[in-house]
């Protein structure tokens, strides 16, 4: 194998997400319509689906965090949805306040929501440039 193919990189595994308290975690993320698809207490993790993808984001305790943003900047990671400002009004209907009102972005749409240890998760769509987006379920 050549150091090319080596560091070829392939796609997503998951997005792991730092959380003070799992069982909260998993109830946001579930008003936010993140399905569970594993959950290790003992582990301390718990794996939410995206989509039909395979790669999830893994919500992973840490107990130093309680119920404090990180002392850390938060990336935001970004997920297409259909039509983000219908997504905004689902969330806040389910009890999750976004962070602004939805904004342009050069694709189409984004509104994003924090959950309460400061990670920020986006939710876009792809209205301006339906070319790019995904293609919808069958």
């Amino acid at each position: 194998m050549s150091d090319e193919e080596s560091y070829e990189l392939l796609g997503f595994d998951n997005v792991l997400l730092p959380v003070g308290d799992l069982e909260e975690a998993v109830g946001f993320y579930g008003r936010a319509g993140f399905p569970v698809a594993f959950r290790l207490d003992e582990a301390g993790i718990a794996l939410l689906k995206v989509g039909n993808e395979t790669p999830g984001v893994l919500l992973r305790l840490d107990e130093e965090l309680s119920h404090r943003p990180p002392t850390w900047a938060s990336a935001r990671v970004w997920l297409e949805v259909r039509d983000a400002r219908a997504t905004a009004d689902a969330l806040a209907a389910a009890g999750i306040q976004p962070l602004d009102a939805p904004f342009p972005v050069a694709t189409g749409w984004t509104v994003e929501v924090a959950d309460p240890w400061g990670n920020v998760i986006g939710f876009t769509d792809y209205g301006k440039r339906p070319e790019l987006a995904r293609p919808a379920r069958a």
